[in-house]
């Protein structure tokens, strides 16, 4: 990819308003993907991954609990998973992932964000080819030699290992997220991995103006206000 890949967090949230919307978020997202697939994590692996993701970012194990005790419960909530590409102010490019029960209401709250900042919606690919989606982690206490050792006796294929300061960057494809984790974590089950995720990786970024960069941090901060949004990625340095 010609450069490190830079992970980037948004601030955790402090009030108790925006805590709200984060487990909020979560619920609904344990909720599917545990109604779609078994209940039990050891078995669905698409909910055990949004179990560990949740509990990295501090979500209570009650909330985690009952999102999964009411899709056992029967309770029929119907989600849709919609995908907006979206063109920034500037030279922005957009992906934003939703997953909602009423798509005109998510609409209308993308459509104000995106007119508020000189934003417009593109139709489907426009932006999507712009970006390709990768299993990420980063591994701060193992060598590139150790990870490619492991790689190798999965035979499984990286699609990059770095160094980085902070220890080793590992990108696969994204089929292979689970056997990339499965084969570390075989490997010690105690290993720290400080990235764990699947993601949206721009093959270029851009630097904006400070008049755009503004703009564009409007934007993602509206974008992440709206409770049907669940990730945003982008292309801005």
């Amino acid at each position: 990819m010609g450069r490190a890949f830079e992970v980037r967090k948004a601030a955790k949230a402090k009030t108790a308003a925006a805590k709200s919307k984060v487990y909020s978020k979560y619920g609904r997202e344990i909720y599917v993907a545990a109604k779609t697939g078994s209940s039990n994590p050891e078995i669905n692996q698409e909910l055990k991954r949004v179990i560990e993701k949740a509990k990295k970012d501090q979500i209570p194990n009650d909330i985690i609990k009952r999102a999964i005790e009411k899709a056992e419960g029967g309770v029929d909530e119907n989600y849709h998973t919609i995908k907006y590409e979206v063109f920034g102010p500037g030279q922005s490019i957009l992906i934003i992932d939703c997953l909602t029960d009423n798509t005109q209401r998510t609409l209308s709250g993308i459509r104000t964000a995106i007119n508020r900042t000189d934003g417009k919606i593109g139709v489907s690919g426009s932006v999507l080819h712009q970006f390709e989606q990768l299993s990420v982690f980063k591994i701060p206490n193992l060598t590139e030699d150790d990870i490619l050792m492991i790689l190798i006796e999965n035979d499984l294929d990286p699609k990059l290992i770095e160094q980085e300061e902070d220890g080793i960057l590992l990108m696969g494809q994204p089929n292979d997220y689970f056997k990339i984790k499965t084969a570390l974590l075989n490997y010690d089950p105690n290993l720290d991995l400080v990235v764990d995720e699947l993601t949206w990786i721009p093959f270029n970024y851009v630097t904006l103006t400070a008049e755009d960069q503004e703009k564009f941090e409007k934007f993602v901060d509206m974008l992440e206000e709206l409770d049907d949004v669940q990730d945003v990625y982008h292309n801005v340095e």
